[in-house]
């Protein structure tokens, strides 16, 4: 299958000890139940071709000689039948891994992660050997048996990247940017009960100077105690609140920060992603195979021409 090769792109870096793809133990599992599943599918479409070639022989092979006309004519409509059950279990195949890479890319996006693939090793010959005696080893097993997390029917997280890591990071900044906004409502709720205590306490100070007029004295020290009470609570709670806001200001100036080192990361994440699209278009696969559909194309008008001159004139 297509995607046995998009696996064996993990081996490049990773070392290969004893068949093993250089994975920890559940994306191991992971991809061993999708062999499993490749493996299935091929053995499906092998019948498929084996019943097409034992039903020519059942059907058109009961004479004992044959003309070249009929041999040929049997030949072309097995082609026929064989092309056209590869190409559809070949489309089938493509789609199948399509929906896999999805699974994988919108797993990767919900993490805010850009994934990369490097379209040229699927070729290497090398890994494939290795993803090979990997299903060679993990297959011929008698005693293997499945592991729980092959039947899990969704994949674990991907390992966090450095676009995650700023997320949290702002994320944390906001979160602490509430909390302060809210400690800052308290004490403001705080400093406006003390302002309501100064007023009553200043209304029960003229009360009693009404009632003591001979404790004057003592009653305008006790205002001017309590007036100092009010004043120093009144810095206390100023004070506080300046603090809080010089907290907020650097909380949110760090913010930013993050959020333009976020759009730096994420554009050299988007401008690697490029080149890695140029450098696939300079590999050898990818020359060989234009220089391959030219010479094909060439090929299609000189038979063209040939043709042109059998056809009847009208």
């Amino acid at each position: 299958m297509l995607l046995f090769t998009y696996f064996s792109a993990y081996l490049c870096l990773y070392p290969y000890p004893q068949a093993e793809l250089g994975l920890n133990e559940h994306h191991q599992n992971e991809v061993i139940n999708y062999m499993r599943f490749a493996r299935f599918k091929r053995g499906l479409c092998l019948k498929t071709v084996d019943s097409c070639f034992q039903d020519l022989k059942d059907s058109r092979l009961v004479e004992e000689t044959f003309t070249v006309d009929e041999v040929v004519d049997m030949l072309d409509g097995l082609q026929t039948v064989v092309h056209s059950e590869v190409e559809s279990e070949l489309i089938n195949t493509t789609y199948t891994n399509v929906l896999l890479l999805r699974q994988l890319f919108s797993q990767a996006e919900k993490w805010y992660l850009k994934l990369q693939t490097d379209v040229s090793e699927l070729e290497n010959r090398e890994l494939l050997e290795q993803v090979a005696e990997f299903e060679k080893s993990d297959f011929t097993s008698s005693n293997k048996k499945p592991s729980a997390d092959l039947i899990k029917p969704k994949l674990a997280p991907l390992n966090e990247g450095g676009s995650e890591l700023l997320n949290k990071t702002v994320a944390r900044l906001q979160e602490e940017n509430e909390k302060l906004k809210t400690r800052l409502k308290t004490i403001e709720t705080q400093a406006t009960a003390a302002l309501d205590e100064k007023s009553k306490l200043e209304k029960s100070l003229k009360d009693l100077q009404v009632i003591q007029g001979d404790q004057k004295t003592n009653t305008n020290q006790d205002i001017t105690e309590l007036e100092n009470k009010v004043a120093a609570l009144k810095c206390h709670f100023e004070k506080t609140l300046n603090d809080a806001t010089a907290n907020q200001e650097f909380l949110e100036e760090n913010l930013v920060t993050t959020k333009h080192d976020l759009l730096k990361v994420q554009d050299q994440l988007s401008t690697a992603q490029k080149e890695l699209e140029k450098k696939f278009q300079q590999t050898a696969a990818y020359r060989n195979m234009k220089e391959i559909l030219t010479k094909k194309n060439e090929q299609i008008k000189d038979l063209r021409k040939k043709l042109s001159k059998y056809e009847p004139e009208e």
